[in-house]
């Protein structure tokens, strides 16, 4: 298993798409932003991070093949950023639906919940985004410190 970043990040739209699902959404950020690929004979995911200020960075896209999930990919991904960057930022973060697939996800990774973004989801999408079954409305950020 390899870890490497990406500079071609666009070239990964359909895999981008996956964690974000509107378009528009991830040209805020993919041109800022660092993005690291695991490959495991075959790419089997990405991570966009971003450096947010005050020491925080930001995951801002974490996205693995639906039939590689819970094989410990992202696991993988999210502690390689939090090992890599750990003598550079304090604090990694996320930003993420009200989601009973992604919150636990990383909460086993080690963040607690932070804040919420009230009605990021209507505010910003122009459609209703539905994560198993779950209508996502507030952004709920958690964060790790990092050392």
């Amino acid at each position: 298993m390899k870890i490497y970043k990406v500079n071609n990040k666009k070239d990964y739209m359909p895999l981008l798409l996956l964690a974000d699902e509107q378009e528009n959404m991830i040209y805020k950020y993919i041109d800022n932003g660092l993005m690291f690929v695991l490959d495991d004979n075959g790419i089997k995911g990405e991570i966009v991070i971003y450096d947010v200020g005050n020491e925080i960075l930001e995951i801002k896209n974490l996205a693995i093949l639906p039939e590689f999930q819970k094989m410990g990919y992202g696991k993988a991904l999210v502690d390689f950023i939090c090992t890599k960057y750990k003598n550079s930022f304090k604090i990694v973060q996320v930003g993420t639906g009200d989601s009973p697939l992604t919150i636990p996800f990383y909460e086993k990774c080690g963040f607690k919940k932070s804040h919420i973004v009230r009605n990021f989801f209507i505010d910003n999408y122009d459609h209703p985004i539905i994560e198993n079954g779950v209508k996502l409305i507030d952004m709920v950020y958690l964060q790790k410190k990092l050392n």
